[in-house]
């Protein structure tokens, strides 16, 4: 019946491709297809970050056509590459088609989806979040985005969970979900009693709220030596976040 998917896969693959035809229509500006919230990020950040929604902030297929579109030989985070070039690029292709449907196959069937989610910040300010989705133990969706130009881990940590819920939300309807991540202060905030002294709006309401949507979820906590392949994800976003001024 799932030929190559298994059942969760399927289901959630099906739901993308719905979503997918509902997002191609262009009654809306392109920048406010499914953009999250954000804290201060620079002009250029905010236009890759406007363009990471139109591609439903899958980070490879967003890039790559990003360094497609850019003259010659340079890319988003080549040296040689100006600001200016860059953002002409990420404008044709906002004022372009949408992009297509980014799916990966798999021949095993699982019976729920695993959500990692993971937050990352440099030193200096530039925060990131990540988000991988796997269903029959097969990625559905690497997403990442950057969160802002000054802002925390914790708050990237926060935002990384609204990321995935929110995915969650637009391109599956699995019957449980494992959410793995490594942040104490979100897990002892959300599912915990202690309240958070960490400025976590919006993202802390509408991952309330994504939670409570779900029929049956668990959460696991990630150590430091644990695998966890949203941090590249959240790497490459605190990246972007660094972009500027544009």
């Amino acid at each position: 019946m799932f030929g190559r998917f298994g059942p969760v896969a399927a289901k959630c693959l099906l739901l993308a491709r719905s979503y997918t035809l509902l997002m191609d229509r262009h009654d809306q500006p392109a920048g406010d297809r499914e953009r999250l919230p954000a804290e201060t990020l620079s002009p250029l950040a905010t236009r890759v970050d406007e363009l990471l929604a139109l591609y439903r902030y899958e980070l490879t297929p967003a890039i790559d056509a990003i360094n497609a579109a850019v003259a010659g030989y340079g890319g988003l985070f080549d040296p040689e590459t100006s600001a200016a070039e860059i953002r002409t690029a990420i404008d044709d292709l906002l004022e372009s088609s949408p992009p297509p449907t980014q799916q990966e196959t798999t021949d095993d069937a699982a019976s729920r989806v695993v959500l990692y989610v993971d937050g990352s910040a440099h030193s200096n300010g530039p925060a990131g979040a990540g988000a991988v989705i796997q269903a029959d133990e097969t990625p559905i969706a690497r997403l990442g985005r950057p969160v802002g130009s000054r802002t925390n881990n914790n708050v990237a940590e926060y935002a990384a969970l609204h990321l995935g819920l929110q995915a969650l939300a637009t391109r599956c309807d699995p019957e449980s979900v494992e959410i793995r991540i490594d942040s104490m202060t979100v897990i002892n905030h959300i599912w915990g009693d202690s309240e958070s002294t960490v400025k976590a709006t919006p993202y802390s309401t509408a991952i309330t709220d994504h939670l409570s949507a779900l029929p049956t979820h668990e959460w696991t906590h990630l150590a430091d030596s644990d695998p966890n392949p949203a941090d590249a994800q959240a790497t490459v976003g605190a990246d972007i976040a660094a972009l500027g001024p544009g």
